[in-house]
């Protein structure tokens, strides 16, 4: 592959529906030029002039033979199930993820979907709206908890389950934690365990949190076995992807209150159909697929972009989150 050309003769395209890339762009002073695409239209477009793309699911694959220019994708996502390696290679056309850029955002928006649910913040939210004040609690078996001296298990110990277990040994819980490769370490977790452990260490959890990727491996991972291990009182967390969990049988677990409730920040299809049922059961808290979205988001991806564009300049084979 040919050098990457100065920064000078580059002109980025970033493709994103919502994502503000133009104001943090032009404070780094790249001496890149840039454009934006809002649509796959505008992205389809203004394909042909791109040296370097950011962009996440509105890729098609099909586009690659239009991009003449286009020497490196820097995905916005962590994903990149959307991309057709083979093609890339055909083109020449570089990948690097976006793995990492929301991990401490994920993170966070994790502890607080265990917290909301711990503390019954779904409860109440919705007592807030019927305009009801609940009066105190004798039944200790209903009452709000504390997440302190509980068990998490986290289902992928990548950056974000490792950034997630920090969080989680900061509330004093015990953390278990799952990856393919249980001997490549799992950050302040407590243990660490190989994926075919999954269905053993269920029952101990309190709390059951995807943060794994979505892959052949990873597709169903959570199904009626798995959620029938769970305890009673248990909680599913699922910041992954809407596909590692069977949705059927997480709808009837809930429907049959065989768990103490869900909180799910992606569903299999996105956005959530509104016949979805959901969406009206009072145990289940639901996010649109908004974890990693933080003002910091766009920074972090350009801090990535950056960084590939001078190792393609500097003449070096491996990118930061390579894929192609």
């Amino acid at each position: 592959m040919q050098k990457m050309p100065p920064s000078t003769s580059l002109n980025v395209l970033f493709a994103h529906v919502a994502y503000e890339f133009a104001e943090p762009f032009t404070a780094r002073k790249t001496g890149m030029t840039f454009e934006v695409a809002r649509n796959f239209a505008e992205l389809e477009a203004k394909i042909a002039n791109a040296d370097v793309l950011s962009v996440s699911m509105m890729w098609k694959n099909e586009l690659a033979p239009k991009a003449k220019r286009l020497k490196l994708i820097q995905s916005i996502s962590a994903g990149t199930d959307q991309y057709d390696r083979a093609v890339l290679k055909a083109h020449g056309i570089r990948l690097a993820s976006g793995q990492g850029v929301n991990a401490n955002a994920v993170a966070e928006h994790a502890i607080a979907l265990m917290l909301s649910l711990s503390r019954q913040l779904h409860f109440l939210r919705d007592h807030q709206h019927g305009k009801h004040w609940r009066p105190m609690q004798g039944d200790r078996r209903i009452r709000e908890d504390e997440i302190e001296g509980k068990t998490v298990l986290i289902v992928g110990m990548g950056r974000i389950g490792q950034r997630l277990a920090e969080l989680c040994k900061a509330f004093r819980m015990k953390v278990i934690g799952t990856r393919r490769d249980s001997k490549s370490g799992g950050g302040v977790a407590d243990e660490v365990h190989a994926d075919s452990a999954l269905l053993s260490l269920i029952p101990r959890a309190d709390f059951v949190v995807l943060t794994t990727a979505l892959t052949p491996e990873t597709t169903g991972l959570i199904g009626a076995k798995q959620l029938a291990a769970m305890k009673p009182a248990a909680f599913l967390v699922n910041v992954a992807r809407g596909k590692v969990c069977d949705e059927a049988a997480l709808i009837s677990t809930l429907t049959l209150k065989k768990i103490a409730g869900a909180a799910l920040d992606v569903t299999v299809d996105e956005p959530l159909p509104a016949t979805s049922p959901l969406w009206t059961m009072p145990q289940v808290i639901v996010t649109p697929h908004s974890a990693g979205e933080t003002v910091r988001y766009e920074d972090r991806v350009i801090d990535l972009l950056i960084e590939n564009v001078g190792r393609l300049q500097r003449g070096e084979t491996k990118l930061a989150n390579d894929i192609v």
